[in-house]
């Protein structure tokens, strides 16, 4: 397998030379790529926006991002994907989720809860017709769009999306639609778990998933998290064992990615939790830690 790590960016108000400062540093260290996750209600930059104005700046730096799928017109959308995919020459890497259902981003998003599993079954496969160049009927909250094609395209063909989220209708939707799966929030036994699922759909519908597709975001740190941090982990993700998803400290990280990989997962995304201090020396214990895992 090949084996490629990401480093996420933090919510906690960077600057436009601390951000590039921290990608620059990644490339240095020899890590993958920059992540900008989207969650509305919260802290953080417009994943789009930056990560364009970072491809910009940085052409040897790829690009990714969890982004929301609910509450956007699609047509803007994949326009904007293509595009930035055509600007970057191919450097995109994309998750699709379905938002927070809870706190405030339960309203933020535009779209309740409830509904939000049923706008992404209608949602990805006209994104993925619109970013192939096929002709496709568009809908709109207005009317439907008939026999549109995009232009420019993705220089990325297929430009993959791979899904996020745990429950079992996230899995079923991945292995329907989904180029790849990169959850959150769960154990090495339970990541397995979702994969042997996602794969079993994949093949009730004539569809198979790279195995190379299946990833993981960790959220890590360097000390023991607070209480007030704790609660909130528990809070957000629903689970009262979530601090115990979170290893503390470089060797505590690698021994988790190692099991990770035992499953058959090989891509992840590693977000540092708690204060960060310098990017460069964050960023080259981390490289001392796990980077000799990257294949």
């Amino acid at each position: 397998m090949k084996v490629r790590i990401g480093i996420g960016a933090t919510g906690q108000g960077l600057s436009s030379q601390e951000l590039e400062a921290m990608c620059v540093s990644l490339i240095e260290h020899g890590f993958d790529s920059i992540w900008v996750s989207e969650v509305l209600s919260q802290p953080g930059m417009d994943p789009l926006v930056s990560l364009g104005w970072l491809a910009g700046r940085l052409p040897k730096l790829k690009i990714g991002t969890t982004f929301l799928v609910p509450g956007r017109n699609l047509l803007r959308l994949a326009r904007q994907l293509a595009t930035l995919d055509q600007l970057s020459g191919g450097r995109l890497l994309l998750t699709a989720v379905p938002g927070l259902p809870r706190g405030a981003e339960r309203h933020a998003v535009g779209v309740l809860p409830a509904d939000r599993g049923s706008v992404m079954d209608v949602a990805l496969p006209v994104l993925r017709s619109l970013l192939s160049g096929a002709a496709t009927d568009v809908p709109g909250e207005t009317g439907v769009i008939e026999d549109l094609r995009l232009d420019p395209l993705p220089v990325q063909q297929p430009l993959e999306i791979w899904l996020g989220g745990n429950l079992p209708a996230a899995l079923e939707r991945c292995g329907r639609l989904g180029d790849g799966w990169l959850p959150a929030m769960l154990t090495p036994a339970e990541a397995a778990a979702g994969k042997t699922r996602i794969d079993e759909v994949a093949r009730s519908q004539g569809r198979t998933i790279d195995p190379e597709h299946f990833g993981v975001s960790i959220a890590y740190a360097s000390e023991p998290l607070p209480l007030s941090m704790r609660d909130s982990l528990r809070a957000r993700s629903r689970r009262p064992d979530a601090e115990l998803l979170i290893p503390v400290g470089f060797d505590a990280l690698r021994s988790q990615l190692e099991t990770f990989l035992e499953v058959g997962f090989s891509k992840f995304v590693l977000r540092q939790l708690g204060t960060l201090g310098s990017f460069d020396i964050e960023l080259g214990r981390l490289a001392a830690a796990v980077g000799e895992l990257q294949t």
